[in-house]
């Protein structure tokens, strides 16, 4: 597999992921973000974002609210 293949394969995973943690955003707000998380804050920025630059917001994005699903989930134990 190249490295186009794997990451493409990366983003859709990273993409499913999100969509499980952020079930409320449409798959168009989820590109939108990722596009803004990426810095591409522009009109064209979902069209200019680079599939690598993607998965690596994608990254950004699980993490922080994988985080604040653990403190949430944390906070009704306690």
């Amino acid at each position: 597999m190249t490295t186009t293949e794997t990451t493409r394969v990366e983003l859709l995973a990273a993409l499913s992921h999100l969509s499980r943690l952020r079930p409320e955003w449409r798959l168009g707000q989820t590109l939108a973000n990722l596009a803004m998380t990426a810095g591409r804050l522009d009109a064209g920025g979902v069209w200019d974002l680079e599939d690598d630059e993607a998965l690596a917001a994608a990254k950004t994005l699980i993490e922080q609210y994988s985080d604040l699903e653990s403190a949430v989930a944390r906070d009704h134990v306690a």
